[in-house]
């Protein structure tokens, strides 16, 4: 037996303290100690449980979350494929139709609309000057549609022009060549003859001029991309 004072104290109060005495042997104080403590682990192992179950549930509701939307996506995925598979066949019919177009090019790529030189032509002819005969000759042009296709300049030559007219004098057919290179479809006008003659009584020049007709005649309307792009 243990006592921890044998003396009686006096608090600040006036209450007279009395002596403690611990009479429980040291066998049962450790026993009590050790329980408290096998107490406290097991109050941590049940904590700890708890929060692994917390975190399995935690995981479990997260794969079944991923496993939803890979399974969203996957259902995305297969209807995008039969969507785009309905229109498979539009990048063969892009191709058939750049190959049409091509094609086109190749063949039609030289067309030269004669019906808009001569309304040109008509638009340009001196006052005193009346022309009687026209003629164009038109030539290969290198590869076929590769002046209007790549923009040559108007110097190129793709053919000749010839007319046959009447003047009032050698000046009206200096006037005609004049009017002639004023024209972005032809270049290098020239006289092959010049002659006075008779029309009547009236004195007049009968003569014959050449012209080489440029690439800027072509009319490049099978040359453009389709759709004017």
């Amino acid at each position: 037996m243990t006592v921890l004072t044998s003396e009686t104290r006096l608090i600040g109060t006036g209450i007279a303290l009395l002596p403690r005495v611990n009479l429980l042997p040291p066998e049962i104080a450790e026993k009590r100690a050790f329980r408290q403590i096998q107490m406290g682990l097991g109050a941590a192992i049940v904590a700890a449980v708890g929060v692994v179950g917390l975190l399995y549930v935690s995981a479990t509701h997260g794969v079944s979350a991923a496993n939803a939307d890979m399974a969203t996506a996957t259902s995305q995925g297969t209807t995008l494929q039969a969507e785009a598979a309905k229109y498979r066949n539009v990048t063969a019919l892009y191709a058939q139709a750049a190959a049409a177009q091509s094609q086109l090019t190749v063949a039609m790529g030289d067309e030269v609309r004669y019906s808009q030189l001569l309304n040109d032509l008509s638009l340009s002819i001196p006052t005193n000057v009346w022309v009687t005969s026209v003629s164009f000759t038109t030539g290969a042009v290198p590869t076929a549609g590769a002046a209007a296709t790549a923009g040559a300049a108007a110097g190129d030559k793709i053919g000749t022009f010839s007319v046959t007219g009447i003047g009032f004098s050698h000046d009206d057919v200096a006037v005609w060549l004049e009017s002639i290179s004023g024209l972005k479809t032809y270049t290098n006008p020239y006289f092959a003859s010049s002659t006075e003659g008779l029309l009547g009584t009236k004195k007049i020049v009968n003569f014959t001029s050449t012209a080489d007709v440029t690439s800027k005649a072509l009319s490049g309307r099978y040359t453009k991309p389709v759709g004017g792009r």
